[in-house]
């Protein structure tokens, strides 16, 4: 865009969108803490109530890779208008639900509105926004959907705590309203609606790929790494993730053109955005396990140790934008990931002493490396590609986010299982201490590997334009 200025009502539009991500993602992160109170009231099992949160992931998982060819055939305003409804749709089901049931199909409905919305505000980023700013705006749009972890399982603990678990929803009520009037004022068409035809095949391939991926992975929680159950649908996942590719790259109008991860500079960036959001959801699932198993302090106080840390980097999100804006690619983005390999490296290192003042030191240097580098990623991957390609990417990017952050909590959930039950003689809170350093080690050589191939991408390699 020639222009510099960017209006209020982009602005605004970003944040009405934003704000249904940032509602998705505090549900999801506070329902966590209901689960024992969820298992009580409706005589459920764990296994039943972790289906809150996998079945949600699902359809968000699901629906994301669709919002390419959506954004094609259909206006940005009746796209978030849609998403928004139903979310709220979703929320009423959820707040009078008087069965598990009922619960669980007002998550699936949330996940359908969110899978919509937060590819939708990306795209308005993209889309609206001045070059200038875009680092900028990417910043804010990733501290809207960053801030929420940090608040989700606070925000949790003291409602049900408080008044009690329905409270979650209601209490975001208001909020959905107030962004489905921002974005019926702000929210403009700018690019044209060019219909395209929806590949029926690539959708089922896409629900098979999920489905298996989703449901393997949350099977490994119990330490069954090798079971059929595991096994199984993660290779149905797999193979249906080959052939939506080749049917990707083969058909001329696909729901998402997976071409573009045949752009080496563009599919470096989101391998390097994949291991940075396991290494974030894998510590949100070890730290508040430690501070309560191994220290013996209560969820609200597990909340509280990590906020400083969430907030921080959150707030980090716009002011490395700019940086990326002003400066380039190598500062933020390089230096984050320094600030990533130096946390980890003490994460292990105090693995089976860590006091809650040393997480919360440890979080915060860790949370400045997501601050400084998570969103550039997003960014600077999205330049690879050519501006038409820019919906596609985005849908990648997303759904990237989204099968990550399942994937990380099941892995990692699963190597401190093994190592609790390798090691009973160690007693609950040993056991717990060595499998969370065994958890962390794997994430130190995950975010190793990511800083090598971003060196390898910025400092030995050309950025391909």
């Amino acid at each position: 865009m020639a222009s510099s200025k960017m209006s209020f009502k982009i602005i605004l539009a970003v944040v009405a969108a934003g704000i249904m991500s940032f509602a998705g993602v505090v549900i999801e992160t506070s329902m966590n803490i209901t689960f024992p109170t969820l298992m009580q009231e409706f005589g459920i099992n764990t296994s039943t109530v972790q289906w809150m949160t996998t079945i949600y992931l699902l359809v968000v998982s699901i629906v994301i890779p669709l919002s390419a060819i959506l954004k094609r055939n259909f206006k940005t305003k009746n796209l978030f208008i849609t998403a928004n409804l139903l979310f709220i749709l979703g929320i009423g089901l959820d707040i009078i639900a008087p069965n598990f049931s009922l619960l669980l199909l007002g998550r699936v409905v949330q996940g359908m509105g969110t899978g919509i919305a937060l590819p939708l505000m990306f795209n308005i980023i993209l889309e609206q926004v001045p070059e200038s700013k875009i680092g900028l705006m990417m910043g804010v749009g990733n501290l809207i959907t960053a801030i929420a972890p940090a608040v989700g399982p606070t925000f949790g603990g003291v409602v049900v705590s408080s008044i009690g678990w329905r409270y979650i929803f209601v209490i975001l009520l208001p909020l959905l309203v107030l962004s489905l009037l921002m974005g019926l004022f702000a929210i403009e068409q700018k690019s044209e609606i060019n219909k395209a035809k929806f590949d029926l095949i690539s959708l089922m391939l896409i629900m098979v790929t999920f489905l298996g991926l989703v449901i393997g992975f949350s099977s490994m929680g119990d330490g069954q790494v090798l079971s059929l159950k595991v096994i199984l649908p993660i290779i149905v996942g797999i193979l249906g993730m080959i052939i939506l590719y080749q049917r990707s790259t083969h058909i001329e109008n696909p729901i998402v053109n997976l071409n573009v991860l045949k752009n080496k500079g563009f599919a470096g960036h989101v391998l390097v955005f994949f291991i940075l959001q396991f290494e974030t959801l894998g510590l949100s699932f070890i730290l508040p396990n430690y501070i309560q198993i191994v220290n013996h302090k209560s969820a609200t106080i597990a909340g509280l140790v990590v906020l400083p840390g969430a907030v921080i980097g959150a707030l980090f999100a716009p002011f490395s934008g700019k940086i990326l804006d002003n400066f380039g690619p190598k500062p933020p983005m390089l230096s984050g990931l320094c600030f990533g390999v130096i946390s980890l490296i003490l994460f292990v290192t105090f693995s089976m002493h860590l006091s809650d003042t040393l997480v919360l030191i440890f979080y915060v240097v860790y949370m400045i490396c997501i601050g400084l580098s998570f969103g550039n990623f997003m960014t600077n991957g999205l330049k690879q590609l050519k501006r038409h390609e820019n919906s596609d990417g985005n849908a990648v990017f997303t759904t990237v986010q989204q099968i990550s952050g399942a994937i990380a909590t099941s892995i990692i959930s699963a190597v401190i299982t093994i190592s609790q039950v390798s090691h009973k003689s160690l007693g609950e809170v040993g056991s717990t201490a060595l499998g969370s350093k065994n958890a962390l080690i794997v994430l130190l050589v995950l975010i190793v590997i990511a800083a090598l191939v971003t060196f390898k991408m910025l400092v030995f390699k050309k950025s391909a334009k």
